[in-house]
C-alpha cells in the first residue's frame, strides 16, 4: 500500500498547497449565493412548512459544492498531468489501476467534503440548521462525491486538453447541480419539468442529503439512495476499466 499512499498524500498536497483557491474560494462563492438568493427570497418563500428559505437552501449550496469541487480536484489533475507530461511519473511506478483509482478517487472526495463542511460551518452563521438525520447527510455526501470524483478521473483520462475540461464542466456539470434542486423544490415546477428532473441523478443526491437535515424531501430517502448507489457503483466500474484498460493514458 505504499504506491497507493503516496500517491493519496500527493493528491492531498496538491490541492492543499493552494488551499485559498481549492478550498477557501468555492466556500466564498456558495456564501456569496446563499446572501443573494437569502437577502431576497427568506421573506417570500417557504418551500416547506417551518422550513426558511436559507434553511432549504443551505444543504443544496453544500451538496452543489461537494460535487462541483470533487469532479473539479480529479479532472483538472489528471488533465493538468497530462499536459505537462509527468503523468509518466505516476505511470511508471509499480502501482496497480486499483490503487491509482482509490488514491485520486479519495483526494478528489477529501476536497469535496472539505468544501462542503467548510460552505456548512459558514452556514450556521447565517440560519440555524437541524441535523435530523446525521446518518443520511453522510451516507449521500459520501456516495455523491464519489460519484463525480469518477466523473473527474474519466474526464480527466478523456480530455486531451483544457478547452475539452471546460466543455465538460460548462455544459455538464454545472446544468446538473444548477437544475437539480439547489435554489427550488421541484413540486414548484410544471408536471413537464418535474418528469425531466426526476432523470437527474443530481436531483436525488441533494434531496436525500436535504432530508438529513429537515426530515422533509421531495423523494424518500430510500428511494433517492435506490438511484445513487448504482449510478455510482457503474461509474466506480467504468472509471476502473479506463484504467486498467490504459485508455488515453498509455501508448
Amino acid at each position: 500500500m505504499t504506491g497507493f499512499r503516496t500517491l493519496f498524500v500527493k493528491e492531498i498536497i496538491r490541492f492543499w498547497k493552494v488551499a485559498f483557491q481549492t478550498v477557501m474560494a468555492p466556500v466564498l462563492t456558495a456564501l456569496l449565493y446563499l446572501l443573494i438568493f437569502a437577502h431576497v427570497l427568506d421573506e417570500h418563500v417557504e418551500v416547506y412548512p417551518g422550513v426558511s428559505y436559507t434553511a432549504f437552501l443551505m444543504p443544496g449550496l453544500v451538496m452543489m459544492s461537494v460535487l462541483q469541487n470533487a469532479f473539479a480536484n480529479s479532472s483538472s489533475s489528471l488533465i493538468q498531468s497530462k499536459i505537462t507530461g509527468n503523468i509518466v511519473f505516476v505511470l511508471l511506478p509499480p502501482l496497480s489501476y486499483l490503487e491509482f483509482f482509490a488514491a485520486y478517487l479519495l483526494a478528489a472526495m477529501a476536497r469535496g467534503l472539505m468544501v462542503g463542511l467548510g460552505v456548512l460551518l459558514a452556514g450556521f452563521l447565517f440560519t440555524d440548521l437541524t441535523l435530523a438525520h446525521p446518518g443520511w447527510i453522510l451516507v449521500f455526501a459520501v456516495l455523491s462525491s464519489a460519484a463525480f470524483a469518477c466523473i473527474g478521473i474519466m474526464a480527466g483520462i478523456w480530455a486531451d486538453k483544457f478547452d475539452h475540461m471546460a466543455g465538460i464542466q460548462n455544459f455538464v456539470i454545472v446544468p446538473l447541480t444548477f437544475l437539480s434542486g439547489v435554489f427550488y423544490s421541484i413540486h414548484s415546477l410544471p408536471a413537464f419539468w418535474q418528469t425531466v428532473s426526476h432523470y437527474n441523478p443530481v436531483f436525488y443526491m441533494i434531496d436525500g442529503f436535504r432530508h438529513g437535515f429537515h426530515d422533509v424531501s421531495d423523494v424518500s430517502p430510500v428511494h433517492a439512495l435506490a438511484v445513487i448507489l448504482p449510478v455510482t457503483l457503474v461509474l466506480c466500474a467504468l472509471s476502473l476499466q479506463m484504467l486498467r484498460s490504459g485508455y488515453k493514458l498509455r501508448p
